[in-house]
């Protein structure tokens, strides 16, 4: 449950609360700090709590701001209590969110505070009603919502994520706004907390989207899509790992609570195909090629057909480069299953790279480790330096609250790599870039960690598009 915190002293804060009672939502609790006791319906104690106080008295307020409160609104009569009000927050509470109602005009410098001016609102809400005079996103296009805008609250499961890496199909991220700036986005362009993204396409389409955006973290495989998608090739999958394969992504299934959609290509074995068919129901789906498609083809139409967020294939048909290209050019995470159990599975593990891409690829590691109970640690190599190490510890520890967990950054003086094939207690997590498909006669050369996955190829690994 996320806490949010009003203060209000005015009819407008009042309004406000009315409004929050009428919109229900079962992920916010709202504490109410109010100078004026009043009752209102339908407000119960499961989702309000009321404090009757002034808020500029510092002590009062110092008191209520210990809970761990995600945003602050902050609706005030005055232009004076709103500044002391403000003030007292930020003595508690430097990077809380708040959101001030502005009547007087403020100039305020502070990264952690959105003014919504009266002036400014009022103003573009009556223009909506002046004749010929053409109204931004409303009167667009064909005028049925095909253009929307979207605030990413800072719990979302878009924060940092790369708009390159979001699946969008019928609709695109047009531009987004953040510090009153218009940024035209590209592949590498990262979403931040309260970016205003600007959204274009069909209208169901991003009414959907719009929902996906504002739903918190923990959804994986959201944002890349939706369903869990085993790829089986009975020519080249050893027949006899096929059902031990198929079980673990059944497995997964029941944790991630998202539908599966088992793909088998060139079928040979009707037995194993039999007993596979037998899993058929309201949430397997099975699908057999028996044409001989191209991988690249077959792949990327079922990509569309199906929403697919994670594919699941095995190591052995992830031993062959050209279904390692197909994979890759699909941009969705992949979890390579080894021969390993997934029920022993107890930590996500990231060896730091000599490159940007592990920054990459945290809020994935992250969230999909939140739901599967699993302890997220981050390896350095202390003998190999790495330019990159002072920003990536400090991204970690960042994201990691967002998903209430924390991360175990270890030093090592070994080889991360020989360290981990002593073990078999975790997931290899590591961004799938063009270096894992092109392995070379001389990668044991390498020093980067990302070139040498093979090395743990015994292990379970997850690649997650950069």
């Amino acid at each position: 449950m996320k806490k949010i915190l009003i203060i209000t002293d005015c009819t407008v804060g009042e309004k406000l609360i009315e409004r929050t009672v009428e919109t229900y939502s079962k992920d916010n609790i709202y504490y109410v700090v109010q100078t004026n006791q009043r009752e209102y319906e339908g407000a119960g104690p499961d989702r309000f709590k009321f404090f009757n106080f002034d808020p500029t008295s510092s002590y009062k307020l110092s008191n209520v701001l210990k809970m761990d409160f995600v945003q602050v609104m902050l609706v005030m009569g005055s232009r004076l209590d709103a500044i002391h009000t403000l003030e007292n927050i930020r003595r508690d509470r430097q990077d809380l969110w708040v959101v001030m109602l502005d009547q007087w005009g403020l100039q305020i410098d502070d990264k952690n505070l959105l003014i919504v001016d009266v002036d400014d609102y009022l103003s573009v809400r009556l223009l909506d009603y002046m004749p010929n005079v053409p109204v931004i996103a409303q009167n667009v296009g064909l005028g049925e919502g095909e253009v929307m805008e979207v605030l990413v609250p800072f719990g979302s499961a878009y924060v940092y994520r790369h708009i390159g890496a979001v699946e969008q199909t019928k609709w695109r991220i047009a531009s987004l706004y953040r510090d009153n700036k218009l940024i035209i986005p590209t592949a590498n362009t990262l979403i931040h907390p309260n970016d205003i993204l600007l959204l274009v396409g069909e209208p169901s389409v991003l009414i959907s989207i719009y929902r996906s955006i504002k739903r918190e973290l923990g959804h994986f495989p959201a944002p890349y899509g939706i369903n869990i998608y085993l790829y089986i090739d009975m020519s080249r999958d050893n027949l006899d790992t096929i059902l031990s394969m198929v079980r673990k992504t059944v497995l997964l299934q029941e944790q991630l609570k998202r539908e599966i959609i088992i793909r088998i290509a060139n079928p040979t074995n009707f037995d194993t195909i039999s007993e596979i068919k037998e899993l058929r129901g309201e949430n397997i789906t099975i699908d057999i090629d028996y044409e001989q498609s191209d991988i690249d083809k077959l792949l990327k139409s079922d990509k569309r057909k199906y929403s697919i967020g994670l594919v699941i294939t095995s190591k052995k048909l992830f031993s062959y480069t050209k279904v390692r290209s197909a994979l890759f050019n699909l941009h969705l995470p992949l979890l390579k299953i080894a021969d390993a159990k997934l029920r022993s599975v107890k930590k996500a593990v990231v060896i730091l790279s000599e490159t940007e891409d592990i920054e990459k690829i945290t809020t994935t590691v992250f969230d999909i480790s939140s739901q599967l109970g699993w302890r997220v640690e981050l390896l350095e190599y202390r003998q190999q330096h790495n330019q990159y190490r002072q920003q990536i510890e400090q991204y970690y520890n960042n994201i990691a609250p967002i998903f209430s967990q924390s991360v175990n950054i270890i030093d090592t003086d070994e080889n991360p790599l020989r360290e981990l094939q002593k073990q078999d207690d975790f997931i290899h997590c590591l961004p799938f870039t063009e270096s894992v498909i092109k392995r070379s006669t001389l990668s044991y050369l390498y020093t980067d960690s990302q070139k040498l996955f093979f090395h743990l190829d015994d292990s379970h690994q997850l690649f997650i598009p950069v």
